[in-house]
């Protein structure tokens, strides 16, 4: 089985760096034009030039858009240039995102409401301007990035576990009023994967150490006994907005070594 992805175009929120990246360069590798999203537009020209030059090909568009999706003129405004620039979108990944925890009685209401404006309504938003497109094509992908605490939440794992879920049940929704028109949307749960914010975690925290060296007690943890390598991800998040993955909809799927207890 060949996984193609040629004459599709996507659009990759959070593309700057870690899992987005690395769906950047894998969705181009396999043929598909891409929007590259991220705040950052220094760190995102950048982030596109290495997508450019790992593929090594002049077949595919990679372009990149600066934008901040808590913002809805921003999201308005970059989704026009998109398809100014590509004409139709096929491929949606929702993959801004930060780490946010902390205590409930410790989180304000502008704490829980920055978190669902950046995993939850910048999702919606984005979904509301694809998916017509999507529809009247007959032919449309859909991936959220989530995490395990999704499903299996812990103490201290507000307000990203809360969003989180929130984002899976939007999965649920929207691939049952999406398959009627072979728009497929589905949920990828990230567990301990080495990106960004791993490395500046390390940084931080313990320069002493080596990154394997720190991150090491928390692999302990994992039933596979390492963590997760971004290209692992991107290759499933490839496999699943392909036709390959032709009547995989609605589904939440764990890519995360066997860490979440549950299914």
């Amino acid at each position: 089985m060949e996984v193609r992805l040629d004459g599709r175009t996507a659009v990759i929120t959070g593309a700057s760096e870690g899992l987005g990246l690395a769906m950047a360069q894998e969705f181009a590798a396999s043929g598909a034009n891409v929007a590259m999203i991220a705040r950052s537009a220094d760190t995102l020209e950048a982030a596109r030039e290495s997508v450019v030059s790992a593929i090594g090909s002049n077949s595919v568009r990679v372009e990149a858009f600066p934008c901040d999706v808590t913002d809805v003129s921003q999201i308005e405004s970059t989704w026009t240039g998109i398809t100014d620039a590509f004409g139709e979108v096929d491929i949606l990944v929702n993959n801004a995102g930060a780490h946010a925890i902390g205590p409930f009685l410790e989180c304000s209401d502008e704490r829980w409401q920055a978190d669902l404006d950046l995993k939850l309504f910048a999702a919606i938003r984005l979904c509301r301007l694809a998916m017509p497109g999507m529809a009247e094509r007959k032919w449309g992908r859909i991936i959220n990035v989530l995490a395990g605490s999704a499903k299996a939440p812990g103490a201290g794992s507000a307000p990203t576990s809360v969003s989180r879920a929130a984002g899976m049940a939007l999965t649920k929704v929207l691939a049952g009023e999406g398959a009627p028109d072979n728009i497929l949307v589905n949920a990828l749960l990230v567990g301990l994967i080495r990106s960004g914010q791993h490395t500046r975690r390390h940084a931080n925290q313990a320069p002493d150490k080596s990154f394997d060296e720190f991150i090491a007690p928390k692999a302990a943890e994992i039933p596979m006994g390492r963590i997760g390598e971004a290209e692992e991800f991107a290759n499933m998040a490839c496999f699943l907005v392909s036709d390959a993955a032709s009547y995989v909809t609605g589904c939440a799927i764990n890519v995360d070594g066997g860490r979440t207890p549950v299914v």
